[in-house]
């Protein structure tokens, strides 16, 4: 007999499917509306590249918000920057502003109060999308209901008064913004205004009153006192160094004050909005409408070069074969993901490695991302999920010098078939030849061409800090057991889940 815990019962009112008031509000709305006068159709778009700007970003846009904020993340992390962002958003909402927060149910652990308390407020509501209904002990539930909740909503985007909103990799996490911890990723947002940003508002409110979302009410029950815990923790984590530093850059660069008087350089282009139907998750669609489809559709044949940037890179034997493909046409193609040294999700490379030599031997140029740290890991110290001192968690390509995709979609089964993801094609080539050109610039130091020699034997090389060439005829900092255990995994039935 197949064990079963019941969900609860949703609703929904005809307040879910309004959209943010289209009618310019003071400031923010009103200066992207005479922006976007300027500029009919197109949107006006701003990379975020490093940690601390995309923070900022986020911030500003908090607390320039007049009518709504709403955010939708796969992870909004238990730590500083998780519970700051937090915090404005609280502020928002105790200020009059329309706040409604979606967040997966995989992601954010230990936020269950919080959450609660945010929800708990007249102008705040918080979902939580496919939950699980233990909420005690959540890996339980994967044994009576693992296909539902295998599948997860990947989404990162955080919109302000239906006129700016950022997209790109980043959940919501010190990791994610480069606090200054032993930890961090290496990622990409844009900060989008116009057209794409109202496309994102109505995406989200799609993922709203999905079947999938659920009032954290109906999942949670705020216990006594909890109205101020989220208050006194930020309060305790904002006194400490790192705090403090962070909130004079927020306070005080020069990002900072671009941002409010939005005197910031952007790109007037076109762009389009690439999301997967909140469906998904549930099996709904019959993988003939698929984000990935429906994106490579509307990329087409690239004419003369693809640049592909993946944190968890699992091609297939089709995708390798396309990249060849594309190659034997005369089209330069670069591939950078993370190298075993640098991965947090071993399992997941033990994948990729299987259809690497493919790659190169068809012409494709491999990269694959150093550790910062440069030590040697071991079965001990990686596992199965762990985290090196830098790895890559962008995604995103540039195809041509011309256009640029950047949001949520790794190049891999699960962002093909199980998540649910969304993004941004970006029409822009001064956008798209920047991404380029970094690449060209920083992966002969940053990265490890992989390349065959006589015998098809896998050679990795790269430039150390001194511009002196690094060799290595295996996986570079890695120990022989967990080179064992990767060419295990690589041969499982798992690809599907990865």
């Amino acid at each position: 007999m197949r064990m079963s815990f019941p969900l609860p019962e949703r609703s929904t009112s005809a307040a879910d499917f309004l959209a943010p008031d289209s009618t310019p509000s003071a400031g923010l709305g009103e200066t992207v509306a005479e922006l976007s006068a300027l500029h009919p159709g197109l949107s006006g778009i701003v990379t975020l590249q490093n940690g601390a700007d995309a923070f900022a970003a986020r911030i500003h846009l908090a607390r320039a918000a007049t009518q709504s904020i709403d955010a939708q993340y796969y992870i909004w992390n238990d730590d500083l920057t998780g519970l700051r962002l937090l915090t404005e958003l609280q502020d928002a909402a105790k200020r009059g502003v329309r706040v409604r927060l979606l967040v997966d149910d995989n992601g954010a652990l230990g936020l269950d109060q919080e959450l609660a308390a945010l929800d708990a407020l007249p102008n705040a509501e918080v979902r939580i999308f496919n939950p699980f209904t233990l909420r005690s002990y959540r890996r339980v539930n994967y044994l009576f209901d693992f296909f539902r909740l295998n599948r997860r909503m990947h989404n990162k985007s955080f919109t302000v008064d239906g006129a700016v909103t950022v997209v790109g990799g980043r959940n919501i996490g010190d990791i994610y913004f480069e606090t200054g911890g032993p930890l961090s990723y290496i990622d990409l947002d844009v900060m989008a205004a116009g057209p794409a940003a109202r496309d994102v508002s109505r995406e989200f409110s799609r993922y709203w009153t999905s079947q999938s979302a659920y009032p954290a009410a109906s999942l949670i029950t705020l216990l006594p006192g909890a109205e101020t815990q989220l208050e006194r923790r930020d309060a305790a984590l904002r006194d400490t160094a790192e705090g403090r530093r962070y909130a004079e850059y927020v306070h005080s660069s020069a990002f900072s004050d671009a941002l409010i008087a939005m005197s910031m350089p952007m790109e007037w282009v076109p762009a389009i909005l690439f999301s997967d139907d909140p469906g998904k998750v549930l099996g709904l669609d019959d993988g003939g409408d698929l984000m990935i489809q429906r994106l490579f559709a509307e990329i087409g044949t690239p004419e003369r070069s693809l640049d592909v940037i993946s944190a968890y890179f699992v091609p297939g034997r089709t995708a390798t074969a396309q990249f060849n493909a594309f190659v034997a046409k005369g089209i330069r193609v670069r591939t950078l993901t993370n190298a075993l040294e640098a991965t947090d999700v071993a399992v997941v490379h033990g994948a990729y490695a299987s259809y690497r030599a493919a790659l190169v031997a068809g012409g494709v140029e491999v990269y694959e991302l150093k550790s910062d740290g440069g030590q040697k890991q071991s079965v001990r110290e990686v596992e199965l999920f762990d985290l090196s001192k830098a790895a890559l968690h962008a995604k995103g390509f540039t195809i041509d010098r011309r256009r640029i995709f950047v949001g949520s979609l790794n190049f891999d089964p699960r962002s093909r078939r199980l998540n649910t993801e969304m993004g941004l094609l970006i029409d822009s080539p001064k956008i798209a030849d920047r991404i380029s050109d970094w690449l060209d610039e920083n992966l002969a130091t940053l990265a490890y061409r992989v390349s065959l020699e006589e015998g098809q034997k896998l050679v990795w090389t790269a430039q150390d800090r001194d511009g002196d060439e690094q060799r290595f005829e295996i996986e570079p900092n890695t120990t022989l057991p967990l080179r064992l255990l990767i060419k295990l995994l690589g041969t499982l039935p798992i690809q599907w889940l990865l």
